[in-house]
């Protein structure tokens, strides 16, 4: 099992709540993780059934089976117990007492701050970093990373990518989405999903969407919401603070996993990842990923934005540390070129508060300037550290 660099940050969150709360996507190794770290607790799966049943009809009965060192795994199939353990932790706050996963994003984050509120720390676990991967010795070349993606489950049982993201989506589509909401007709949710993956790192435009897919505005919005509620996409906000109406003001899209994406955009094997014309945001968004699980995984806010202004000038990444702002260029080449700083010189004479800016790109020549770094993408995680 490839150890998680979250793994430290879990331990110390249980030494100081009585609830923890790993929330993520399916198969990201929510599971592996807190029975890994805490392997003498038991183990209760409400995705089971009869167990699931036994919580909802009679919780109080259940959590007297289940009331010390216990994981909940999948919490958001019976959120009703959460006000229950918020008694239980109220009368005993043993530390490290429960373990909560969770697949749902948006609606499980807030009920499990209503109830749990100063009682359970949270934190958010992605697919596998490219850090991880790389102190496994199981991280592969660009091409081969981009199409594999990063869900743990291909890299310790050797499955094959296709196979893998097709049932992956799949069960997404029939289980997870139909729970969501009332999904009346599943092929244009799975047209809009593909025609999102097609405009990855881009900005959305609903207008566009709405004509291509043929469904309301209101109803594509609902169905993004669920997606980034089920962590299928990701946003990334544009950095506006402080530079007027002249910046763009909506957010980007990307995906929680560039496997996923791959399988998407009908990409079968890595060999023709570097022939796709998205090559150039598919790699942005391994970067935008591994920014953003670089700092979750310290248990840290990713503070990473995004910044495109009127006149042309676009940032792929602004790291913001108070008020410190490092502006970070993504390129997929892998032939330096000095045209590649051409943005950072840009943003650093907008601003007073633009740090010396980096650019992440896949050759090996790192040269250093005074006003920007190069960096090779494996190790594009010492800039978020």
């Amino acid at each position: 099992m490839i150890k998680r660099d979250i793994t430290s940050e879990l331990i110390l969150a249980a030494q100081e709540y009585p609830v923890v709360t790993i929330i993520g996507p399916r198969q990201s190794g929510k599971t592996t993780l807190a029975k890994m770290v805490f392997p003498d607790y038991s183990y209760c799966s409400l995705e089971d059934p009869d167990i699931r049943e036994f919580a909802l009809n009679d919780p109080r009965s259940f959590l007297a089976d289940y009331s010390h060192n216990v994981i909940f795994d999948e919490i958001q199939r019976a959120p009703a117990l959460l006000s229950y353990l918020q008694g239980m932790v109220d009368k005993d706050n043993s530390k490290g007492r429960f373990i909560l996963t969770g697949s749902y994003q948006l609606k499980l984050r807030a009920e499990v701050i209503q109830s749990l509120a100063g009682r359970t720390a949270l934190l958010t676990l992605l697919p596998l970093s490219i850090s991880e991967l790389s102190a496994s010795g199981q991280l592969k070349p660009r091409d081969e990373l981009l199409y594999y993606g990063a869900f743990p489950r291909i890299y310790n049982d050797n499955i094959n990518p296709a196979r893998a993201y097709s049932n992956y989506y799949q069960t997404y589509v029939e289980r997870d989405v139909r729970q969501l909401i009332n999904l009346k007709n599943v092929s244009l949710f799975e047209k809009f999903l593909k025609l999102l993956a097609g405009r990855v790192g881009q900005i959305i435009n609903f207008n566009s969407l709405s004509n291509d897919v043929g469904v309301s505005n209101t109803t594509l919005k609902e169905w993004l919401s669920v997606l980034e509620a089920s962590f299928i996409i990701i946003k990334l906000e544009p950095y506006f603070e402080n530079f007027g109406k002249r910046v763009i003001k909506s957010p980007k899209i990307y995906f929680s996993d560039t496997g996923l994406l791959c399988y998407l955009l009908d990409i079968d094997s890595a060999k023709i990842v570097r022939r796709d014309p998205l090559i150039g945001q598919i790699f942005e968004n391994l970067i935008i990923l591994e920014a953003i699980k670089t700092r979750l995984n310290k248990g840290l806010s990713p503070n990473i934005y995004f910044f495109r202004d009127s006149n042309g000038v676009e940032i792929d990444i602004l790291y913001k540390q108070g008020a410190k702002l490092t502006p970070v260029e993504i390129k997929s080449s892998a032939t330096f070129n000095k045209a590649f700083s051409k943005n950072i010189h840009k943003f650093q004479k907008l601003t007073d508060n633009a740090e010396k800016g980096f650019i992440v790109y896949a050759g090996d020549f790192e040269p250093k300037t005074k006003a920007y770094s190069v960096l090779n993408f494996n190790t594009c995680s010492t800039i978020f550290s």
